[in-house]
């Protein structure tokens, strides 16, 4: 089922100059979250798991193999939509452990399942996420499609309202990079 993440497209409901699937999402989730986890280490003196990050991250999407991706404007639309979502998500969250033999379970619970553990890890996953989809809007920006302006500027005030210092040193520090071409980046 985790293989199947290459066929969801995210952002279904906007025009796309790039198109971005769930793999390549997740794999820029897994490399976020690893940074947000070293920044958090070095710089706020926390003890995170960097590499368990990495792999939360990895795996954070693989439910909508089952639920598709969902968009923003739907899964948000009330609190009444919002919880069924939810539940749908830990639904398929569960059906995904549940279809693994019954000795990896544990081994992959805390990696869809969020109460099984790793909570400060999650929240940095969460974090990167958000940061993702700023770094998808400022690359459709930068291509020409205006259709990612607003949602752009949404999502940098909800990685603001995070409460999550490590996603502001990477933005300050190294979401400017993004917008760099490849000689400017050397």
């Amino acid at each position: 089922m985790v293989s199947r993440m290459k066929y969801i497209n995210r952002w279904a409901l906007m025009r796309n100059e790039h198109s971005e699937n769930l793999c390549e999402h997740s794999f820029e989730v897994a490399v976020i979250a690893h940074a947000l986890a070293v920044i958090g280490n070095k710089r706020f003196g926390k003890n995170f798991n960097g590499e368990r990050a990495t792999l939360i991250g990895l795996y954070h999407d693989a439910p909508e193999t089952l639920t598709g991706d969902m968009p923003t404007p739907v899964k948000y639309y009330s609190e009444e939509v919002r919880n069924a979502y939810k539940t749908v998500e830990e639904n398929a969250c569960r059906s995904l452990v549940d279809m693994l033999p019954e000795d990896f379970r544990d081994d992959f619970s805390a990696m869809f399942i969020p109460e099984y553990g790793d909570e400060g890890l999650w929240k940095l996953v969460k974090a990167a996420d958000k940061i993702s989809a700023l770094i998808k809007c400022n690359e459709e920006k930068k291509a020409g499609n205006t259709e990612f302006i607003k949602a752009g500027e949404g999502i940098k005030d909800a990685i603001e309202n995070l409460d999550c210092p490590e996603a502001k040193v990477f933005v300050e520090e190294f979401l400017p990079a993004y917008e760099m071409t490849l000689d400017e980046l050397r």
